[in-house]
């Protein structure tokens, strides 16, 4: 019979240290990513010299075809939805319309937006 000590285990690199810095790893990057819903039409604004960035409490998306959207309403649910406003007067429009689509329907659009009572409305454009 052997009675000798037995030999002495290596013990193994505990894992987690090592989870714990994946997990702050992960945390960082989800806090520090910023995420932006994608617009809900594919616009792509005229082409202008550099100005002021424009703001807008609502953001008004007109495609090339002349489809609109505001959020995730579509067609005449943005006209009822812009007609509900109480604040019309105080709220600025902000449009993000196509390069594409012709002076006259923007013109149009704009005109119905005024009429609902909206006096501030701002074109977004790309910069050169």
């Amino acid at each position: 019979m052997d009675f000798s000590e037995p030999k002495p285990r290596r013990q193994s690199e505990p894992a987690l240290p090592m989870i714990n810095v994946v997990f702050l790893l992960l945390v960082f990057f989800l806090m520090s990513a910023q995420i932006v819903a994608p617009p809900p039409l594919d616009v792509r604004p005229p082409v202008a010299e550099r100005g002021a960035a424009p703001e807008g409490d609502l953001r008004l998306h007109i495609s090339a075809e002349g489809e609109i959207a505001l959020g995730e309403l579509r067609g005449s649910a943005v006209w009822d939805r812009l007609s509900e406003r109480p604040d019309a007067d105080q709220t600025t429009v902000l449009i993000r319309a196509d390069g594409a689509l012709p002076a006259a329907e923007l013109a149009a659009v704009i005109a119905r937006i005024s009429a609902l009572g909206f006096a501030r409305v701002q074109l977004a454009t790309e910069p050169e």
